[in-house]
């Protein structure tokens, strides 16, 4: 895990053990021989209060200054509003207060990518309706399966309401940015992130009936939205292949806003590390002799070792680049939440050229949830088809991801047709990889 990952990694963790933790005390509380009901309270008394204020702490809001102005940002913050949104009054508050830039997306957005992001000059926040809990104190943003993690929190802890609220947070996203995105940001406007919405809304609903306050408006609201953010998995270009799966996909090019801000030097690693290791790196090195360079450009020469006082001879120096198709591995791989690792390949270079088990197996489930949903709602002949769609599903991993030799579920490369489970061993070459 590169600096900038661990340094984003370590808040989350501190809060979600802070929560575990808790869960953890209060069941051995209640074990515990002898104790009583009030002594098992008084002694996780702080724990509670610990996590009650950090809910508070870790919320924030388009109408609150420390919420938009970004402390990550050298330059002025500046909060986005969907193009055919009005300018709410809180944020009208907010921008005279805290000298927040406000401006609108210059079109109206119905599916991923249909923005690019460079284009519109300097990055900022995206605009959401209700406030929202983030994954450590030192984000803004309202992240994807962050956020999953979070609304268990939330329902657990009984904050049924603020739960609900960031659900229909990523309602917002789907109807105004086309998509639940990888965070409510600009330069996260081409990609998504590992789809958890039916659990959540199943999670809030359920939650809310177990109070007396069933919603079926609600759920039928949230129905709509879960099917929309479906249809996206399941339709070009995160279609994987011919194998009717789904596979990650970043709809942007070249190298990620994030990789270039928060990970310093990263990218001139991965050059340098394609460069001494040919088995897997070498077809993602452009020279400038052969095409033009895309991206980041860094300069190689080969020197001798000097062993004398002699100044070392080298050769001329040459530019090279990552290409395009690197990139796009890249920017999937942050999709797929594990960023930055090995589990698609060195550096997730290859994560558009698989079917995952985690994205399948989710899918899988968002299915079996839609299923669920439908017969809740009376949606009979609905629930059949999306029992259908589970079924498919399940035919399909059985096919392409279980590895009978190693007795799991793996990832399949659905253009070398091998599949793969990171252990230590070295990546397969690729023999050869479409260029999307």
């Amino acid at each position: 895990m590169n600096q900038g990952a661990f340094r984003r990694w370590i808040p989350r963790v501190r809060f979600v053990s802070a929560l575990v933790l808790a869960i953890c005390l209060a069941r051995t509380s209640t074990q515990a021989a002898g104790s009583s009901a009030a002594g098992a309270d008084q002694g996780l008394a702080p724990i509670r209060s610990y996590i009650s204020a950090s809910w508070d702490t870790l919320t924030r809001s388009m109408a609150k200054c420390d919420s938009v102005v970004d402390p990550k940002l050298a330059e002025g913050s500046i909060l986005y509003l969907p193009a055919d949104f009005p300018v709410p009054s809180a944020v009208e508050q907010m921008q005279k207060k805290c000298s927040v830039r406000v401006e609108h997306l210059p079109v109206v957005i119905t599916g991923p990518g249909q923005v690019d992001p460079a284009r519109l000059g300097a990055p900022g926040l995206l605009y959401l309706e209700n406030s929202y809990v983030v994954p450590g104190g030192r984000f803004n943003e309202m992240y994807g399966w962050d956020s999953y993690f979070i609304i268990r929190g939330l329902l657990a802890d009984g904050r049924v309401d603020k739960a609900r609220a960031m659900v229909e947070n990523f309602f917002f996203e789907i109807e105004h940015y086309g998509t639940i995105l990888n965070a409510n940001r600009t330069y996260f406007l081409t990609r998504s992130q590992p789809p958890f919405l039916t659990s959540e809304i199943l999670g809030v609903y359920e939650a809310a009936k177990a109070a007396g306050h069933e919603d079926r408006a609600w759920l039928q609201k949230a129905y709509g939205y879960a099917a929309k953010d479906y249809e996206m998995w399941n339709r070009e270009p995160h279609v994987a292949g011919s194998t009717g799966l789904s596979r990650y996909y970043d709809f942007g090019n070249g190298p990620a806003p994030e990789g270039l801000k928060d990970e310093s030097g990263f990218y001139r690693k991965v050059a340098a590390s394609a460069l001494l290791h040919p088995d897997w790196g070498r077809n993602y090195v452009v020279e400038d002799n052969r095409q033009p360079l895309v991206g980041l450009q860094y300069s190689v020469q080969v020197c001798d070792v000097a062993k004398t006082m002699a100044k070392s001879e080298c050769e001329p120096s040459q530019n090279i680049s990552l290409d395009g198709d690197y990139y796009k591995g890249d920017r999937a791989m942050r999709e797929s939440g594990f960023d930055v690792s090995s589990r698609f390949g060195p550096f997730g270079s290859a994560t558009h050229h698989f079917a995952p088990v985690c994205l399948n197996s989710l899918l899988y489930k968002y299915e079996t949830d839609m299923e669920r949903i439908s017969k809740t709602l009376g949606k009979a002949d609905e629930g059949k088809k999306w029992a259908q769609r589970a079924a498919d599903r399940k035919e399909k991993i059985q096919q392409y991801l279980w590895d009978r030799e190693r007795g799991l579920f793996v990832d399949y490369n659905f253009d070398t047709q091998i599949r793969f489970i990171l252990c230590g061993r070295a990546w397969p070459r690729q023999s050869r990889r479409k260029r999307w």
